[in-house]
């Protein structure tokens, strides 16, 4: 099969514009002087038609700006600062941005935007409107006041269709979440026995491994455990990914020849092609509409889709199969214990693609937030024993060394809780998020003296959740400290109760994340069975490989990112490069 890439593709359309342009111009333009007595040269007509283009083009963007400033004045508001780049169409922020992706730490560069420009910025890419702003007032706007008025938008839906299909996280509508909200209710999240299964296959591997007096690489565990969980949850069918040996470190002395099962083997091909294929829309969200240029040769998100559709299509089609043969009386029936969201799935919709792209979408949300959310959890818990000490205090004293948690349990336990949240805050899993405006609006300056911002319609309107958690003006001149204790004390009330759109790991609205209580058991239930089987927890920096290691230059930087111990990314969701490596010790009174 012949696969057209998205770089041949934007090419080809783009050269039938310029072909039909060029015929339509120069057949205009020699019938007028014919008709006005002149005889020019076809050369001359077409060279004039080509020179036209550039003309037009800046044409069109001179109106454009006037345009705005007209709708702007209309409404007593003003126009957003534009970042003046040293390029043409701001090429040299746009390769900064892509550079900081790569080596930079979340939100590099674009501080210095906001601080130069002020708390919203129009970073004006490649002469396409792309405003960023850090606001809680905005943000609410975004989300909640103005719901209606923020959409992904077709530029959004495009860039990220090869993997996210028409899914939850790529589309608008109600239906998506509506046909998947059934199996979030507390029934279904409350249901421990799958979480403790895996979670004691989890622990079963970091004993081994760490019996072998090696270093356990703890993100890609907890991956694996998130994975296994989430494909056990939404389709009844484990990917059994922890099957599968787990990494040594890059400097062991010994690396036995680990056996993997033919599924084991194709969990980790799965996994793989599961990240890659985040890193390529990714990469195409931030650099705007010229990203199918990248792409000429090869459309990167082929390959690892190939993989990943290949697991999951045939569980789809056995779905699809069961219900056809099901009796009428079992057909509809989705409320059972062990029902899956694939079987409630199949009975709203017969559609293989909605329900691929559904599966795919949530397991995104189930894997990879709560697998990155739980490396940076244990990451605080090795760099703040004291933190580490009072969290066991509170599960020993009120679980015991060996009992499994149940709902209550966790609702009771206010310091776990408060750790998550602290995560969250400083590592919040999607810190950058993105809508696109509707109509011509406003969003409120924070200065009350000055006028409104205008938001033109069709405008793409970012947001980073992750850099409005670090502001001191929100959350206190120790923002950037790494303190659970904020969510407890007098400072929750000071800053978070009087404005809870500042902390907003969640999302918020119409749209806020279905699979919330979901994430936060999961996580509760995994840190508390971590707990009771190890006492303590410590980074082993020698084990991590080079990737894993923070840049050097960082450590002349100011605030959390000059001690970082680790190398936090994103693609979609928030990860530590080259994963977490820690030693744990094992408690005596544990089973």
């Amino acid at each position: 099969m012949v696969v057209i890439t998205p770089g041949v593709d934007y090419l080809t359309k783009g050269l039938v514009f310029f072909v039909g342009y060029g015929i339509f111009a120069s057949t205009s333009v020699s019938y007028l002087a014919a008709r006005a007595g002149y005889d020019i040269p076809r050369w001359m007509v077409l060279a004039a038609c080509a020179g036209s283009v550039p003309l037009m083009s800046t044409i069109y963007v001179v109106g454009q700006k006037i345009s705005r400033w007209r709708r702007s004045y209309a409404l007593g508001a003003r126009i957003v600062p534009e970042v003046q780049g040293a390029y043409p169409g701001n090429l040299d922020v746009l390769h900064i941005q892509i550079k900081n992706l790569e080596v930079g730490y979340p939100g590099d560069g674009l501080d210095d935007l906001l601080k130069k420009y002020g708390p919203v910025v129009n970073m004006r890419v490649l002469w396409s409107d792309l405003i960023l702003t850090t606001s809680p007032e905005h943000i609410k706007t975004i989300l909640a006041t103005d719901f209606q008025n923020y959409v992904k938008g077709p530029r959004f839906h495009n860039n990220m269709e090869a993997v996210l299909g028409t899914g939850v996280f790529n589309s608008d509508g109600k239906f998506h979440r509506s046909i998947t909200r059934p199996m979030f209710t507390r029934e279904k999240i409350s249901h421990f026995e799958l979480f403790d299964r895996r979670s004691q296959l989890a622990i079963n591997k970091l004993r081994e491994r760490l019996r072998e007096g090696y270093a356990v690489d703890f993100q890609d565990l907890m991956s694996r455990f998130t994975l296994d969980s989430a494909t056990e949850f939404l389709f009844g069918n484990c990917v059994e990914s922890l099957s599968a040996g787990l990494p040594y470190p890059h400097n062991a002395t010994y690396f036995p020849i680990v056996q993997l099962t033919a599924k084991g083997d194709a969990a980790n091909q799965f996994a793989r092609a599961f990240l890659q294929a985040q890193e390529v829309i990714s990469i195409r969200e931030r650099s705007g509409w010229v990203w199918p240029l990248f792409e000429t040769t090869a459309d990167k998100s082929y390959q690892p889709m190939q993989v990943v559709n290949a697991y999951i299509e045939p569980i789809v089609k056995e779905a699809l199969r069961k219900k056809q043969k099901a009796s009428p009386q079992e057909k509809g029936v989705t409320d059972s214990d062990d029902a899956t969201l694939l079987d409630h799935l199949v009975n709203v919709t017969d559609d293989p693609v909605v329900l691929k792209d559904e599966i795919l979408n949530i397991m995104i949300a189930g894997r990879d937030t709560t697998a990155s959310t739980l490396t940076f959890i244990f990451y605080f818990l090795a760099s703040y024993p004291d933190v580490l000490a009072r969290l066991r205090d509170e599960i020993i004293s009120k679980i015991g060394p060996n009992r499994r948690p149940d709902y209550d349990d966790i609702r009771d336990m206010k310091y776990l809780r408060a750790v998550i949240n602290e995560t969250l805050r400083l590592y919040p899993i999607v810190p950058f998020n993105i809508r696109e405006s509707v109509k011509d609006t406003t969003w409120v300056s924070e200065d009350p003296s000055k006028p409104p911002y205008f938001i033109p319609a069709g405008t793409k309107t970012a947001y980073s959740v992750f850099m409005m958690h670090r502001r001191k003006d929100l959350w206190g001149p120790d923002a950037e400290e790494f303190d659970p204790d904020r969510f407890l004390d007098a400072r929750l009330q000071k800053y978070v109760s009087k404005n809870p759109f500042i902390f907003l790991p969640f999302n918020a609205g119409p749209r806020i994340c279905l699979g919330q209580q979901f994430a936060y058991n999961e996580m509760s239930f995994m840190i508390i069975r971590l707990l009771q089987a190890f006492s303590s927890v410590e980074l082993d920096l020698a084990s991590a490989p080079p990737e894993a290691q923070p840049p050097m230059e960082w450590a002349q930087a100011t605030g959390r990112k000059a001690t970082e111990k680790v190398f936090p990314k994103m693609h979609l969701t928030m990860y530590a490069n080259g994963g977490l490596w820690v030693k744990m010790n094992e408690n005596d009174g544990a089973n």
